[in-house]
């Protein structure tokens, strides 16, 4: 296909505005699928994407389509809405040309749609903003064009209102698309030299490593040899295709284009994304300047995932390799806990992001798994003036070696209705967040700017927000850096023994009410033993709360009919030796659901207040 005739362009929108609906009319109207074959959210092949009707990976589709005469191929990738899949956005922009810019006509602008915005906008796209779902009776389009005029400052006066349940008005829009977005540039002669840019890779049990590709010169064939501009490393390539959707081997893929190809490739982390590949010197000319490729993917949540089982640790290991594969976003290195053993430490970009890789881990690869509560990374200033990185609360060091704790401030944006404005701040004030501004779109919404540490984000603040503002309340956030804070290592005991897997670490003034709080819950959770488990709370050497797990009793006096009170004295004291030794020896067994409930410590009654709020 001539440069001039492709157009490379995604879909951006904030979740649940109507994306993956919108591309399952554009697939029918180019005849990429027939209507027996149709079906809703048809780009979405995960079970995990269906069932929760959100777009967890970007998809690619080749598209024929034919305007005034002319054939065209049009490349469409279908992306994530939620922020915590931000990084296949970006991924996907790169990709691109252009982009539509997808907004609810009943919802109007939310909060990702302001960020994939201003994400499409920095790189440079051609940006296509268009109203969604007008056939809704509380669809109200004109004042989400002022909207979109008032907050991203871009030209909507001839925004194309569209409803990609009906498919009114798709059509103009794909006449807008080959009208508007530029054809890509590149060097289309098979014998210049290859450069393509590895946009994402999964992992096919009969394959190996399937590459995705966007060639920007050159031309890939099968059988040639490509090579890793990284690493030089050469691979034969066995096939070379299209996403039409699905897999459609062709003959090449040149110059604009955007396909897949599969070879000898068998290591999981040969190739990496933003790779740059090019001919080796055998089979045609060799570029010698790399494409900018990605930025690496910054983790903002930490958690530990352990097999159930010892046993399960390598098949653990392999699973997580091939979902590292699958996504980039998602890294994890070897990690040993006091009480669960051998893990690995993972880092994730979301609470949702965390949630979808541990129901891929059991689905996909069959492994039982028990996951410890999350937690950010903090920066620690040492008195000898060095700083380190740490990702969990047992790589604190001793507190006489520290000179302050650093934790990350992320930039939130919350577009709320004006009504909910005093509830939004009094929220933001108890999870120590520091105002900024407040900008009005439209008559009745509002957009809040505030710094709010990560750790306060990460535990309970999206389910008060929702709740708060009865539903309406969105939230986008970007990590702005890292603050000095009065900083302490919440320490938890379970009979007397340190289980770094449930401590965390917190803000000074809270850590009292957190410990009482978390024993609580640690009390309801924890099973009945033989004897008595006492759960403890402390903050250095000192015991700021305790709560108690009572044994299982056992009446050993019910078989004394009488007799002198000597004799139940007996047995009882023979009890409590037995118990004590049992005590000494026995083992507390923690289930999955103790080490998830300090995801709810960040403040009962912060969360009681919020449903005072509501009602």
């Amino acid at each position: 296909m001539d440069l001039a005739h492709i157009r490379n362009f995604c879909i951006i929108a904030h979740i649940d505005h109507g994306k993956s609906t919108l591309a399952d009319r554009i697939l029918e109207l180019t005849g990429a699928i027939t209507k027996r074959e149709s079906r809703d959210q048809l780009l979405d092949g995960m079970d995990l994407e269906r069932e929760r009707g959100i777009t967890i990976k970007a998809k690619a589709v080749a598209l024929r389509y034919t305007s005034r005469g002319e054939e065209y191929l049009l490349n469409l990738i279908d992306t994530p809405g939620h922020v915590d899949f931000n990084y296949e956005v970006s991924r996907s922009l790169a990709a691109c040309e252009g982009a539509v810019l997808l907004v609810d006509a009943s919802q109007g602008v939310q909060a990702q749609t302001v960020a994939n915005c201003f994400l499409a906008i920095n790189g440079g796209l051609e940006l296509l903003p268009v109203i969604n779902k007008v056939d809704l009776q509380t669809a109200h389009p004109d004042e989400v064009v002022e909207e979109i005029e008032n907050v991203l400052g871009v030209d909507a006066s001839d925004a194309l209102r569209i409803s990609g349940k009906t498919g009114l008005g798709v059509p103009d829009l794909l006449e807008r698309i080959v009208e508007r977005v530029r054809p890509p540039k590149g060097n289309p002669d098979p014998k210049a030299p290859l450069r393509a840019l590895v946009i994402d890779s999964m992992y096919d049990d009969y394959k190996g490593v399937v590459v995705y590709v966007r060639v920007i010169d050159g031309q890939i064939k099968a059988r040639e040899h490509i090579q890793l501009m990284s690493s030089g490393k050469v691979y034969e390539v066995l096939e070379v295709g299209i996403f039409a959707p699905k897999d459609k081997a062709t003959e090449s893929l040149s110059a604009g284009e955007v396909g897949y190809f599969w070879g000898a490739i068998k290591t999981l982390d040969e190739v990496g994304i933003g790779e740059t590949i090019t001919h080796d010197k055998a089979s045609g000319a060799v570029a010698t300047d790399p494409l900018p490729g990605y930025a690496p993917p910054i983790p903002m949540v930490y958690a530990g995932i352990f097999p159930t089982f010892n046993a399960d640790l390598p098949a653990l290991r392999k699973a997580l390799e091939k979902l590292h594969l699958n996504d980039a976003s998602f890294i994890f290195e070897p990690e040993k806990s006091e009480a669960l053993g051998f893990g690995f430490r993972c880092g994730f970009l979301g609470l949702l992001h965390m949630e979808i890789v541990q129901e891929r881990l059991e689905r996909e690869s069959n492994v039982q798994i028990v996951q410890t509560a999350p937690s950010v990374p903090y920066e620690v200033l040492k008195k000898d003036k060095t700083t380190i990185t740490i990702h969990t609360p047992a790589q604190l060091p001793d507190p006489n070696h520290i000179e302050e704790i650093r934790e990350p401030i992320v930039r939130a944006s919350i577009i709320c209705p004006t009504e909910f404005i005093g509830a939004i701040m009094k929220l933001n004030e108890e999870k120590r967040g520091k105002y900024l501004k407040q900008d009005h779109i439209g008559q009745n919404r509002v957009l809040l700017s505030y710094d709010i540490p990560l750790a306060e984000i990460i535990f309970d603040y999206f389910d008060i927000l929702k709740g708060t503002t009865k539903g309406y309340g969105t939230l986008d956030y970007e990590l702005k850096g890292y603050q000095a804070a009065h900083l302490v290592k919440l320490q938890v005991l379970v009979n007397g023994t340190p289980v770094d897997a449930l401590s965390t670490i917190c803000n000074r003034d809270e850590a009292e009410h957190r410990g009482r709080d978390l024993c609580r819950r640690l009390k309801k959770e924890i099973p009945k033993h033989l004897f008595e488990v006492p759960i403890q709370a402390a903050i250095g050497g000192r015991i700021v709360a305790r709560e108690t797990v009572s044994a299982i009793r056992k009446d050993v006096t019910a078989k004394c009919y009488g007799g002198d009170i000597t004799r139940k004295r007996k047995l009882l004291e023979k009890q409590k030796e037995g118990k004590k030794r049992m005590k000494h020896v026995g083992n507390v067994e923690i289930p999955q659901e103790a080490f998830l409930s300090v995801l709810g410590t960040a403040g009962q009654s912060e969360a009681e207040k919020g449903k005072k709020r509501k009602s």
